[in-house]
């Protein structure tokens, strides 16, 4: 007889149809634990769909937030009673108190996957009920090491905390001839009318703490300064969905490139979904720039963008702050200066500028730590830390 596979239950609120690298992490980590085990799902209307085909969904509604919170813990409840999974993991701390009331109706394991910012809330409610749920899981996953420190300072102990790095998808521009993925960087040049001239690029929410409104003011007059063919092509929108984030609208960026003399410097491409067109941009620039800003209550989890560049032979340059310490190597993916320091960014970045192609081979062998089945295979370590009966893959530490 077949050996019956463990059973995971996971409680989420970033799926589709919310956009991002939360989202993507979670579906991947869904499809990765289903090659082990059998998946179930907790997560907001519109996330069945685009499911892994081997994991079951269980919807309910994304808005308003306490409504997803009151019909996620009781959906999580009755699933957890009747199917008695043997881990329920929360995608994040916001669903952790969902976790932990479902682990209790059939005395399952608990495990929260945490990013940074579901650490760092600073409202009273949520310290008051969410923490303490944080604090009595089983296991929590972290994102990065600064994402670790953070649930050591609101009290969950050492011994139950682990660090598995997000994953990227390696994009396969890689394995194609040159001449093909040539043709589409030059077809993507002359649709934006960008000819030869050298990109800057930014990706992801444009949010306060992604930076973008100072770094257009502080750093990228000193840049076009010295290189004054330099464009910055923006990829991405501002926050709607997503919680605690504080927007710099295209406009608001905008009017600080006029103000600041470098308004035909700068062009929004908007929110790109497509991974195979958004391989084409990573793959037209030539510095991707990541100047995330220091602020309290609101920390940078890991920044995987700068990895998704690396993927795709992009170098970053970052400041040093939250786990994007973790995210760029320093000298092979990348560089890194210090927080707040724009001239010194602005220095770094017009250095990479001038090495050309030369860090691709390094940024490629870096991206390629952060696979997917091995993202899955860390996942399974840590599971099995905590189920004895795990069945760890080989290639898990």
């Amino acid at each position: 007889m077949a050996e019956a596979r463990p059973r995971v239950l996971l409680i989420t609120r970033n799926l589709p149809p919310l956009v991002g690298g939360m989202e993507r992490l979670n579906w991947h980590m869904a499809d990765e634990l289903s090659k082990y085990a059998g998946v179930r799902v907790v997560g907001p209307v519109g996330s069945a769909s685009m499911a892994p085909a081997s994991v079951a969904v269980n919807e309910v509604p994304l808005k308003p937030l306490w409504k997803f919170l009151l019909c996620a813990t009781w959906r999580a409840f009755r699933v957890a009673r009747a199917w008695r999974p043997d881990v329920v993991l929360a995608g994040s701390g916001l669903t952790a108190p969902a976790a932990w009331l479902a682990a209790r109706a059939c005395g399952a394991r608990t495990v929260a996957y945490v990013h940074g910012l579901d650490l760092a809330v600073r409202h009273p409610l949520y310290r008051s009920l969410w923490y303490p749920a944080l604090r009595r899981m089983d296991r929590l996953i972290g994102n990065s090491a600064p994402t670790a420190a953070l649930a050591r300072t609101i009290g969950v102990a050492a011994a139950r905390i682990g660090i598995v790095h997000p994953g990227v998808d390696l994009p396969t521009a890689t394995s194609q001839p040159d001449d093909v993925s040539d043709a589409a960087v030059q077809a993507f040049r002359e649709e934006h009318g960008f000819g030869n001239r050298r990109l800057l690029l930014s990706v992801g929410r444009l949010s306060s703490r992604k930076g973008l409104r100072e770094f257009v003011t502080r750093a990228l007059p000193r840049i076009v300064a010295t290189c004054p063919d330099v464009m910055l092509v923006v990829v991405g929108d501002a926050p709607k969905d997503a919680l605690h984030a504080q927007a710099q609208t295209p406009e608001s960026i905008r009017a600080a490139s006029a103000q600041a003399g470098v308004a035909d410097h700068v062009v929004f491409l908007g929110a790109i979904t497509d991974y195979a067109v958004l391989g084409v941009v990573y793959r037209s620039a030539d510095v991707h720039v990541f100047p995330v800003r220091e602020l309290a209550g609101d920390p940078e989890g890991f920044g995987m963008v700068a990895v998704e560049a690396a993927a795709h032979g992009l170098p970053t340059v970052a400041f040093a702050t939250g786990g994007i310490i973790d995210a760029v190597a320093e000298g092979q993916s990348g560089h890194l200066v210090p927080v707040g320091d724009y001239e010194a960014f602005a220095d770094r970045v017009v250095a990479t500028l001038t090495e050309g192609h030369a860090p691709r081979a390094g940024c490629i062998a870096f991206a390629r730590r952060f696979t997917w089945p091995q993202f899955g295979a860390q996942i399974d370590g840590q599971l099995a830390k905590i189920v004895p009966a795990w069945p760890v893959r080989e290639e898990s530490v």
